[in-house]
């Protein structure tokens, strides 16, 4: 789609009519993620078209402009590819970074355990901070930053039960590898977990025998959005919300904010 002039006008125009017939307040866009340069700069151009056609639709409804934004990677440079920082800033009115996901898969027979959205990553480029570090120093103004945490953890079986820090060996996944955050408060007090929050990368995990989990609490969130203040970013965001137990993390998250 956006490619192609034609494709993306077609993209934009539909896009536009969607949200005011929706009566919606602005549009955001997920691309996960462009690959290289070309898809980063038909990235950039795509927003920059975007933004031009919402002002010209603003004009001619006389209603205020939509908002626009976009969930991005957690750093501005890609595993080597870097965003079109200047059109991203000229063209929207926030990104949201994506400061989550950092363990990936592998084979089970080197699988560890790993802090899945460490906020600090000591000797690593690949944590919240690091990245929001990046986007900043490519440019990108802080207020039109918002941070995003999991709402969910990454469940894994350990190798040894008396093995269960950080950077443990793991035998495979457990629920294939995904328990949201209510699933997880559920497995604690079922199983009467062990429970272990980690200040030096800001990231929890429990353990109860072979299983393992590591996610966000309520702890790390009221953390990041601490580290979201004294940053002067815009703001945060959690994904997703229906994964919350009764509202906890979002109500930490509030009161951090407007602690």
């Amino acid at each position: 789609m956006a490619s192609q002039a034609s494709s993306r006008k077609s993209f934009i125009d539909s896009s536009i009519r969607l949200a005011r017939t929706n009566g919606f307040h602005g549009l955001d866009i997920d691309w996960e993620y462009p690959e290289n340069s070309t898809q980063m700069t038909n990235f950039g151009v795509l927003l920059k078209e975007w933004r031009t056609a919402v002002s010209t639709e603003s004009r001619s409804s006389g209603k205020p402009p939509l908002l626009l934004s976009a969930a991005v990677s957690y750093s501005s440079n890609y595993f080597g590819v870097i965003n079109p920082v200047q059109a991203i800033s000229n063209s929207l009115d926030w990104i949201n970074v994506m400061a989550y996901d950092f363990t990936y898969r592998a084979p089970d027979s080197v699988r560890l355990t790993g802090p899945p959205a460490a906020l600090y990553s000591p000797g690593t480029t690949i944590s919240g901070d690091a990245g929001i570090r990046a986007w900043i120093q490519a440019d990108m103004p802080s207020n039109k930053i918002v941070i995003g945490f999991p709402y969910y953890g990454h469940s894994l079986r350990l190798a040894d039960a008396n093995s269960h820090g950080f950077f443990a060996r793991t035998s495979g996944e457990v629920n294939d590898g995904a328990m949201g955050y209510k699933q997880i408060r559920q497995f604690i007090s079922q199983n009467r977990a062990t429970q272990v929050y980690n200040s030096t990368v800001v990231s929890d995990y429990c353990y109860s025998g072979t299983t393992w989990i590591g996610y966000d609490d309520t702890q790390s969130v009221s953390t990041k959005v601490r580290y979201a203040k004294d940053k002067s970013l815009l703001g945060y965001f959690g994904w997703h919300l229906a994964n919350d137990d009764n509202w906890a993390l979002t109500r930490e998250a509030s009161r951090a904010w407007g602690a």
